[in-house]
């Protein structure tokens, strides 16, 4: 039977979490925080799934520690000086305080109740009677399933009766989901024509659906909680403005408000870009009603530490400039997406949580020789964002000192071989175009090539573990133009080209016959003029070897 008061995130277990020895756990929110350390991370379904579990957690701790001290002492924060003794104390101490925290979810124990009559978690009963709202089954809210009705899911974890319900610890986890990541099918048709007539803007997609996310992660889940939590604004010069998450705070019944940027962490890790009402049947959760919940402009919206950033030009005319978050590319692995990341030159705006790195290693609150590990997570969406299409998940380990001053110089240099990369990617491109012309294939065809592409994307497959390796080894403290840097890069240029190598003689070994022989081809120039060429798999790869040491010189003064 049903109760009418049913599931505290705070006592129940529905945060999953994996150990050292591969195992993986359910904990209740309470114990997820207090039982950190013995936790390698958060193994949710998806790492969106982490993402959204991850800022909760952070807006307690943010809320917790900016009223009590480590030992359970009320005391505001009102200095920088404190905040950051605060966050050192946290550190040292290697897991978190049981008393502050356990004071503090006690005294907001109601707001954590996912079934209640009056304040259910994370939703908001007037969207049982709102006539903009959608509903949708529990496969939809399931984002590891999900599916619409004209584009079902092939290979579904789930199918039948078990496809379309859910587990009250499930449907927590997707419910933070859907609020952080959902598509904007809900603002379709019927809500989107009352918008139209009455002149509201959509809400679009959650907010979290817009970034390019980045955060830290350590070595254990109490690293992760505490290398993410940013106890100073940006730059270390003020502590934050009042701490408030949304279940201190009165909820919204109107659907799509477009609100103020929130001026504090614990708000915006808590905010609710939907109006949700779980339905639930039989002791499970069988359905959503969904609408529009509250948002704010993107534009420069740099509290959000969680995201990369890019210059909008177009926004930017008249002298202002004007950033927006970017989403990650899809096609790259998260290494050369690393000046974008981690670029602290003008024109940029860093991550904040990149900063904050910066900034505790610099003050020396972290180990200075410690590697750190940054995890990217992006969602894409099809061009209607109407539904998810892909799910982008990398990581990057590297010294540390590699994003503070001492590592300046290495960051100019690892820009460099990272364009290396892209020109020599591009140069095995040429080499498999013009074996394909070789072999018949004329010059549009040949671009277009399915081997073409492959060649391509194989060379990057090749690299990418070489690369990541490379980078970690980077000791940023050796002394410029060293033997110890130069012979650092001479390494990987060597690995490099080794590498393209290998692939540029096995695309030439698998050439047919054709190719080998090869073609004389009349090639219009400007003016009217034409060449005559001879295209042979052997002619290019002389061409290609000839572009690779222009790339990777035998001998180059590295200073």
């Amino acid at each position: 039977m049903m109760k009418e008061i049913e599931f505290n995130l705070l006592d129940e277990k529905w945060i999953l979490a994996r150990k050292s020895d591969c195992t993986v756990d359910e904990l209740s929110l309470t114990d997820a925080l207090l039982k950190a350390h013995e936790y390698v991370e958060l193994a949710g379904e998806l790492p969106t799934q982490d993402v959204a579990v991850l800022r909760l957690m952070l807006a307690v701790l943010h809320t917790v520690f900016s009223r009590y001290s480590p030992d359970g002492e009320e005391w505001p924060l009102e200095e920088p000086e404190d905040a950051e003794e605060r966050w050192k104390e946290l550190w040292t101490a290697g897991r978190l305080p049981e008393k502050p925290i356990r004071d503090y979810l006690e005294s907001v124990h109601e707001r954590f109740w996912i079934f209640h009559p009056e304040r259910p978690f994370y939703q908001a009963l007037s969207v049982n009677t709102d006539e903009t709202a959608s509903v949708f089954s529990a496969s939809k809210l399931n984002s590891a399933i999900a599916e619409s009705n004209n584009k079902p899911r092939l290979f579904a974890a789930r199918s039948g009766e078990e496809k379309e319900r859910l587990t009250n610890s499930e449907a927590a986890r997707w419910l933070l989901h859907v609020n952080a990541f959902d598509d904007s099918s809900n603002e379709r048709g019927k809500s989107k024509k009352i918008n139209a007539s009455s002149g509201k803007k959509l809400a679009g997609i959650g907010w979290l659906g817009n970034l390019g996310i980045i955060a830290v992660h350590g070595k254990n889940l109490f690293e992760d909680l505490l290398l993410n939590y940013i106890a100073l604004n940006y730059g270390g010069n003020s502590v934050w403005e009042e701490e408030k998450p949304i279940w201190e705070e009165k909820v919204r019944s109107r659907p799509r408000v477009e609100i103020a940027m929130p001026d504090n962490l614990a708000a915006l890790y808590t905010l609710q870009s939907r109006r949700v009402m779980l339905v639930r049947s039989e002791g499970f959760v069988t359905a959503y009603r969904i609408c529009g919940g509250d948002f704010f402009t993107s534009e420069n919206a740099f509290l959000e530490p969680m995201t990369i950033w890019r210059v909008d030009r177009e926004a930017s005319k008249g002298g202002n400039e004007v950033c927006k978050p970017k989403a990650h590319n899809y096609a790259a692995q998260m290494w050369r997406e690393f000046s974008v990341c981690f670029d602290f030159g003008d024109g940029n705006h860093t991550p904040g949580i990149v900063g904050w790195i910066n900034y505790i290693k610099k003050e020396g609150l972290i180990d200075k020789t410690r590697l750190i590990s940054f995890r990217i997570c992006s969602v894409q969406y099809d061009t209607m964002k109407s539904c998810y299409t892909n799910i982008l998940s990398d990581s990057l380990t590297f010294h540390t000192d590699l994003i503070t001053e001492v590592g300046e110089h290495w960051r100019d240099k690892i820009e460099t071989e990272i364009q290396n990369c892209g020109e020599t990617a591009k140069e095995v491109k040429n080499l498999a175009v013009n074996i394909e012309i070789a072999a018949g294939a004329d010059d549009e065809s040949a671009k277009k090539c399915a081997a073409v592409a492959r060649a391509q994307e194989q060379f990057y497959y090749e690299i990418d573990a070489p690369f990541r390796s490379w980078l970690e080894s980077i000791d940023p403290t050796w002394a410029i133009s060293s033997e110890q840097e130069r012979a650092a890069i001479r390494r990987w240029r060597e690995t490099a080209k080794r590498i393209a190598v290998r692939i540029g003689q096995e695309l030439v070994e698998s050439a047919g016959t054709a190719a080998i022989v090869g073609r004389t081809i009349e090639i219009e120039k400007k003016k009217g003029n034409k060449i005559t060429v001879h295209y042979s798999a052997p002619d290019a790869y002389r061409y290609f070897k000839v572009k690779l040491n222009e790339i990777y010189p035998k001998e180059e003064n590295n200073d």
